[in-house]
Parts: structure tokens; C-alpha cells; sequence
């Protein structure tokens, strides 16, 4: 059987310029390669085109800097993506009902497939179960374009590892873990990461990749789901939850910190066990135990800040209904807007069904991105005393919290991150 043939790399398209999308795109151009960013969402488009990023870690003057070059144009065209060397995949693989949805992942191979030439590389990125490359990317890409992957293209995967916000690890210096449906796939996709990114770590297969990212998330998602259940009775076994984190985190082996909270959001946590306990269902027959306690426990994690919140209340003399209730954050993590999953949403619309009057500040998150039932307000001295209690549900380091402190007559917070007389945390 032949191989693709080996040809530069010099074209790259990006598929989806989001959170993934994006940051690969401006690495790329500063790795010299000519870039055109894909994205159906015309908004987002034209905002691209003008040099406004939405993204946080990608500041409008690198943006800007990757259009002057003229090695970056992002378009909603896919006839824009002729004769590319290189096509990664990183658009969205959110859940519905439960169940996988890789419709975008399968509406960009149709439309990538008629541009794929002789020697060209695709790999996906996409958060996805075990199997997706081989056994729906592959055929639908050797079915538009009429070529054979390994033969007349190359295939793999590589799982994104993006956390947004996070001011250390960036694209460039968190290890790239690569695959190909073949030695000579997974040699281009290395040639092609090795300008991206400081190490590569190479698989064997893209199944093992595959299941690397849903590993991964599976053990922040359980970790945390264990944390966040035992916030649930600390408080009534007379112990300060927090505390004992603190100290546990002193022991040099065998623990590693994580923090409770309001419950799990963004593109990653609430959906990639998921998809990993869907796929072993449907091939297995078996259920993964631990990933269903932990979407439990997190599930409900928002129910229990109501619940401690209406106790607080009512030992003030007051109810939910008809309350006003300062909600600091809608973004399901701090110094993002993000608000993919998030569970400060499903937070304020529980206090909003009870009939409290919430409103919210979220600085990080356009406005037309904003949930539309959910008034957004700034954070002022006089919001603080307006409110009957100040609940911190995302801790954006560029919260006032001293002024909370000062102003709050009750606040409750979900990230331990205020500290007053007027206080109760997690």
C-alpha cells in the first residue's frame, strides 16, 4: 500500500475559532504558517476581521498583528480553503439530552472533503469518545473527497488541552498528546505540532488519544465531585472544609488540591465523562460508576447553595421570594467568559424560580453572549447594599472584594474567597 506523499507545510486551516480554534490559529501564523480561520457565526467573523478578540489569553494586538501579517483571515467560506496543507478540527461536541452531538464535527468533514489534495494533513482536535476518528471523521472525509486516508492523505487525532484563563499554560508549553491512523499520519502530525507547540507526545492510536482527554477531564470531574460532596455536611461535623484542603495540600505525596464550588461548567467537565460513559454503555454493555456519582453530585451542587442560602436568609428574618439577590459571576471559572455549562447560570435561575430578584455581574462575558433572563448590573457600592445577600458563585479576580466586605450586610460565598463577619462560605 502507498503512502501520502511528504509535502511543506505551509497552508493550515482552522476549523472553529473559539477557544481552541483561535489560539491555534495566532500560533500558527507567528509559526509562520499562512492561516485561514473557518467559524459559521458571522458575528464572531466580522468581529475577527476587525481585530476585536473575544478570548481571553488572545489580546485584540496579537489578533491585529496576525492580520497585518496577511497570514490570517478568517471567513465563513470553505471555498477559502483550497489547496491547504494542513486542516485541524475544533469545533464544539456538545452533549443533547445526553447523548453525543458531533453534528458540527461531521458538517465540517463534508465541507473540508471536497478540498482535500494528494498529501494534505487532517487532524481532529474535538473532544469526542474513542473511535470517532476511524470510524466517522475517516469516512466521511474518504467519501468528499474520493481519496483514501493513509494512502492519499493523512489522519489523526490530538485532543485540545486549552484552559482558558489559566496565565501559565498556554497553547505553546502544555504538551501536544498527537496520533495517526498511521506511522506515516502520525510522523506528518508531529512535523506539524513540532512548530506549534514546545514537546509532542506521540500515541499509538488515535483511540488511545481519544481516551487520553476523557481521562483527563474524567479525573478533575470525579476530584471535584468528591470535594464538592464533602462541602456538603463539613459544616455539620463541625469542621471548615476549606481549611482541611489547605492543610491536606501540605502533604508532599499522594494528595493533589482541588476546590468545591457551585458545581462543574465549561466545553469540558459537565460533557467529556459523559461521552465516555455513553461510549462504554453502547460498545460495553457496562456503566462507569464513578462518572455517574460525580455527575450526580456536581448536577446538584446548585441545589445545595439554594438550600444554604434560603437557611441564611431565613435566619435574618427573610425568604428567597421576593429577595434581592447581588450575584457575583455567570462564567463557569474565574478570569473567563465562558459560560458554556455554567453552573452560576443554573445557580441564579434556581433563586429566580424561587421568586428571588436576581441580578448579576460578569464583566468577562460580551453582553449579546449574556443570558437574556438574567439582568446584568455593575458592581457598585450601592448594588452591594441593595442586596439582601451577595453571592459569589465565579471569583473574577477583579471583583471589589473588600468593597463586598465593607458594603454586604450578608454574603454568601461558593470560593472562599471573601472574608467578614457578614459571611458564610461553601
Amino acid at each position: 500500500m502507498g503512502q501520502p506523499p511528504i509535502r511543506a507545510q505551509r497552508k493550515l486551516i482552522v476549523v472553529g475559532q473559539g477557544y481552541v480554534g483561535l489560539p491555534l490559529a495566532m500560533r500558527a501564523v507567528e509559526a509562520d504558517f499562512c492561516v485561514v480561520g473557518v467559524d459559521t457565526d458571522e458575528l464572531r467573523v466580522k468581529r475577527l476581521a476587525s481585530g476585536d478578540s473575544y478570548i481571553e489569553g488572545i489580546g485584540n494586538a496579537r489578533l491585529i498583528s496576525a492580520l497585518d501579517s496577511g497570514r490570517y483571515e478568517v471567513t465563513t467560506d470553505y471555498d477559502a480553503i483550497s489547496d491547504f496543507d494542513v486542516c485541524a478540527i475544533t469545533v464544539p461536541t456538545p452533549l443533547r439530552e445526553g447523548v453525543p452531538d458531533l453534528n458540527f464535527v461531521e458538517c465540517a468533514a463534508r465541507s473540508i472533503a471536497p478540498h482535500i489534495t494528494s498529501g494534505a494533513t487532517v487532524v481532529l482536535e474535538s473532544t469526542t469518545y474513542p473511535g470517532t476518528t476511524e470510524s466517522l471523521l475517516q469516512p466521511l472525509l474518504e467519501e468528499g473527497s474520493g481519496l483514501k486516508a493513509g494512502v492519499d492523505f493523512h489522519l489523526g487525532y490530538s485532543p485540545e488541552r486549552i484552559d482558558p484563563g489559566n496565565p501559565q499554560w498556554q497553547l505553546e508549553n502544555t504538551p501536544k498528546v498527537i496520533s495517526g491512523i498511521d506511522p506515516a499520519s502520525l510522523h506528518d502530525i508531529e512535523r506539524f505540532y513540532a512548530r506549534i507547540v514546545e514537546r509532542t507526545v506521540p500515541v499509538s492510536s488515535c483511540r488511545t488519544a481519544e481516551l487520553t482527554k476523557l481521562l483527563e477531564n474524567t479525573f478533575r470531574h470525579v476530584n471535584i465531585a468528591l470535594v464538592n460532596e464533602m462541602a456538603t455536611f463539613a459544616r455539620g461535623l463541625g469542621a471548615d472544609i476549606w481549611e482541611a484542603i489547605e492543610a491536606a495540600d501540605t502533604k508532599p505525596f499522594g494528595f493533589m488540591s482541588f476546590r468545591p464550588g457551585p458545581g462543574v461548567g465549561g466545553h469540558c467537565l459537565p460533557v467529556d465523562p459523559s461521552y465516555l460513559s455513553w461510549q462504554v454503555k453502547r460498545l460495553l454493555r457496562r456503566n462507569v460508576r464513578f462518572i455517574a456519582l460525580a455527575n450526580d453530585i456536581n448536577d446538584h451542587m446548585p441545589d445545595h447553595v439554594v438550600s444554604r442560602i434560603s437557611r441564611g436568609l431565613n435566619e435574618r428574618g427573610k425568604s428567597v421570594n421576593g429577595s434581592r439577590i447581588l450575584q457575583l459571576g455567570l462564567a463557569y471559572k474565574k478570569n473567563t467568559g465562558d459560560i458554556r455549562e455554567s453552573p452560576s447560570i443554573a445557580l441564579a435561575r434556581s433563586l429566580q424560580n424561587l421568586g428571588a430578584r436576581v441580578v448579576a455581574v460578569e464583566p468577562h462575558t460580551d453582553s449579546h453572549l449574556r443570558p437574556t433572563d438574567i439582568t446584568c448590573v455593575e458592581l457598585t457600592e450601592a448594588e452591594v447594599r441593595a442586596a439582601d445577600v451577595v453571592v459569589v458563585a465565579t471569583d473574577h479576580d477583579d471583583f471589589d472584594y473588600t468593597l463586598v466586605e465593607r458594603a454586604g450586610a450578608y454574603i454568601f460565598d461558593t470560593r472562599n474567597r471573601c472574608r467578614g463577619g457578614h459571611l458564610e462560605v461553601l
